[in-house]
């Protein structure tokens, strides 16, 4: 019985002053330190996981190099003085042909003749009449002088010395008309041989044997005076200003690989409102492979700086540029936007978005999120 009314007493004490809601709040608190306590063991236990599953990836320092600057120059092989040859006189019928595309010429040298059956009967004919000039201006001259020594004695009158001497100006006069006659017709001959203007190369050949060609008709023959060649291209309005007459050039022709050492000898005047594109010339040394008409690249230095060169897989782009993939000191992945200045020979040269210390996702960034977490693997520079 006293333990019952002690019982009692107690729940009494309780209910009267709130004790009972304060035991149940214990309890709560209990409940949920110990949820927190288990909730703790199981995220520890999910991170152990998750470590164990971080990709490794390969990672990149670039550091710097020295890349050269360059201005790209696409355009055609062409002769620097590319020489029409065509009909200079009355033009016929070509009964001989003496050169063909390629042959070395001197100047002077007979490239091919034309019919001059018309002309040299002329030609003889006025040569002839020349020579009869001549004899009577001769003779003329010879009476004239006899007229003037019989004359001082008396025997002739001055009016007979005065027409003898009017005869031999007469005949004198007439040499001379007949000699530029006969000069005429010669040089109309000489015409009929289509010779070479200068040392040079013969570049093409439109003429056959039997055509009837004329003054002001097409030419005969191209010929590349002095054997000199040029590179003619275009280069982009805002690289115009980084050439310079004399710079160095690097010209290699589509398909193949051997370099050809040019220098800048012209640069344009004006930039063509179409295409934007100004004129630069390139002059080159003569060589049997560098044929007019074959297209060419050149490439001309204009500065060299530092530059960080990474591998071709490691420069990713999207809608919003080019970019890499660079993990931090926490291992974490991010995203870099870079400027990618070219194409190299051991990858590509980045302008600015890097520092040499920067460690690169090497490859494989596309599989990669921006704060992921990764174990990185570093390989030497390029």
């Amino acid at each position: 019985m006293h333990g019952v009314t002690d019982s009692n007493t107690l729940a009494k004490w309780i209910a009267g002053r709130g004790g009972l809601w304060l035991f149940v709040g214990l309890i709560v608190l209990i409940g949920a330190a110990l949820g927190l306590r288990l909730a703790q063991l199981g995220h520890a236990k999910n991170v152990a996981v998750d470590k164990t599953n971080i990709p490794t990836v390969t990672v990149t320092i670039p550091g710097a190099s020295s890349l050269p600057t360059t201005v790209s120059i696409i355009g055609t092989i062409a002769a620097r003085y590319d020489v029409p040859i065509g009909v200079e006189g009355d033009g016929g019928r070509v009964e001989a042909i003496y050169v063909e595309a390629g042959d070395h010429v001197k100047r002077g040298q007979l490239l091919a003749r034309l019919s001059a059956a018309v002309l040299r009967p002329e030609v003889g004919s006025l040569a002839a009449s020349l020579e009869q000039a001549r004899t009577e201006a001769e003779l003329a001259e010879a009476e004239y002088k006899r007229a003037v020594a019989v004359g001082a004695a008396g025997a002739l009158s001055t009016e007979e010395t005065e027409r003898r001497r009017s005869s031999a100006a007469t005949a004198d006069a007439k040499v001379k008309v007949a000699a530029a006659q006969l000069a005429e017709a010669q040089a109309r001959l000489d015409r009929m041989e289509v010779r070479a203007p200068a040392d040079g190369t013969i570049l093409t050949r439109t003429v056959e044997l039997g055509q009837t060609v004329s003054s002001g008709g097409p030419a005969l023959f191209r010929l590349a005076e002095g054997n000199e060649v040029e590179l003619r291209g275009e280069v982009a309005e805002q690289d115009l200003p980084a050439l310079q007459v004399g710079q160095t050039a690097s010209v290699t022709l589509t398909g193949g690989t051997h370099n050809y050492v040019g220098k800048v000898r012209l640069l344009g005047a004006i930039i063509d409102p179409q295409t934007r594109l100004g004129m630069v010339r390139i002059a080159l040394a003569p060589d049997a492979n560098l044929r007019p008409g074959a297209f060419a690249r050149a490439e001309v230095t204009i500065s060299r700086a530092q530059r960080a060169v990474l591998p071709q897989t490691a420069v990713l782009s999207d809608d919003q540029g080019s970019y890499v993939l660079v993990v931090d000191a926490d291992n974490v992945v991010q995203r870099r936007e870079v400027r990618v200045s070219g194409i190299v020979a051991n990858g590509v040269a980045i302008a600015s978005g890097l520092t040499a210390s920067d460690r690169v996702v090497a490859s494989a960034g596309a599989f990669l999120q921006p704060g992921e977490i990764v174990n990185p693997r570093i390989t030497s520079g390029t």
